[in-house]
Parts: C-alpha cells; structure tokens; sequence
C-alpha cells in the first residue's frame, strides 16, 4: 500500500494498520443491534505487514474477499494471499511478520485464525529478524467499541497468536499508550482441538 509508512517501528505500524483498517466500510458492526443486518453488512479486510531490506515495516494491499460459505456459517473472513507482490524488493528478501485482519464484532481470535497463521509461517518464517530483534511471525485481530466524531470505527485494541511462543495476547489502549495482556498459552491437542492455559495476568 503506497500511502502507508514506510515506518521503522513494529508497534507504530500496527497502531497505523489498526487505524487504517477500522476506517474501512462496515470494518466494525458490533453497534448494530439487528444480528442478522450486522452480520450481512459486515466486512472483514485483510493484509500483511512485512519487513523489507531497508530496515522498514510495510503493509500490502487490502482485500476483502471472503469465502463464497461465509453467510450460510454465520461468520465473516478474509481470504489472505500467501505472498506479497512488491516489485521494489526481490521477493527472497521480504519477511512476513504479522497477518493483519479486523473482527466486525470485536471477538477474539478463533481457531481457523490459529490455524491459517501456523499455515502461513510453514511457507515463510516462524521468527523474523529485524534491527530490532527477533519478531515471530503472528496473526492479529484488531477490534473497535466506538466510533470518532465523524462516524467511523476508532482503532481499540487487536488481538494476536504468534505459533512459534504460543502466547494468545489483547493488547489495548490505556490512555494513548499500548497496554498488554496475556490470556495464556495455546496448547494443541489435535489438528481441530486446543487447550488455553492460563498463566498469571500479565500486563504491561
């Protein structure tokens, strides 16, 4: 996406991507009080935010293509590409850092989101590096519960997994700053079954 970033900072780009996908038509419907008109109208858009050679975090184009089932399970998604087209960068030198994608009605991630990202990170990379460090490979949820002063969603907070720690974060706004909270580890028992194992509430 050209009017996005460049940004140097992972968390300044999700707070961007966050913003910027909220704002989209119908990205949040948990104000609808009808259910069922919520659930026609609502739209799910999805992208990747991946790292480039320069040392800079770029989003992909949005899309919003769902699958053709969606009404019928009640439910909304966000078919995401396996790769990123940019043609400024050779694509062996892109990293792929977070999914990106919004839930209209604010819930947390489900398990298909657990399983697309464990999908997503055996065709690219469980932890990328970056100057900053080590950042695995997570898919992130961004929710709304308002909306600003000229109606449209306002960025609340995402949800995030990342498979290689396990971890299923909310991370929410606490007086402009981003403020954490561990809802615990994942553990698979099967391919369809998990456990969430509590730890301690953390936050920071």
């Amino acid at each position: 996406m050209m009017d996005f970033g460049p940004f140097d900072d992972s968390s300044d780009a999700l707070s961007a991507a966050c913003s910027l996908i909220l704002s989209k038509p119908n990205a949040s419907v948990g104000h609808i009080k009808d259910r069922e008109l919520a659930l026609r109208v609502s739209t799910e858009y999805c992208a990747w935010l991946y790292y480039t050679p320069d040392d800079k975090y770029r989003m992909s184009m949005l899309t919003d293509q769902s699958e053709a089932d969606d009404l019928q399970k009640r439910r909304r998604t966000c078919k995401l590409p396996p790769l990123v087209d940019d043609p400024r960068f050779s694509p062996w030198n892109i990293k792929y850092v977070f999914a990106l994608h919004n839930h209209p009605f604010g819930s947390p991630i489900s398990q298909a989101d657990m399983q697309e990202i464990i999908n997503l990170a055996k065709v690219h990379e469980w932890v990328v590096e970056t100057k900053d460090g080590r950042i695995p490979i997570a898919i992130v949820a961004f929710f709304s519960d308002s909306k600003s002063s000229q109606g449209e969603s306002t960025c609340e907070g995402f949800y995030q997994y990342a498979p290689e720690t396990r971890a299923l974060l909310r991370f929410s706004k606490v007086n402009g700053e981003w403020s954490r909270k561990k809802l615990g580890k994942v553990t698979w028992l099967s391919s369809k079954t998990y456990r969430l194992d509590k730890d301690e509430e953390e936050s920071q």
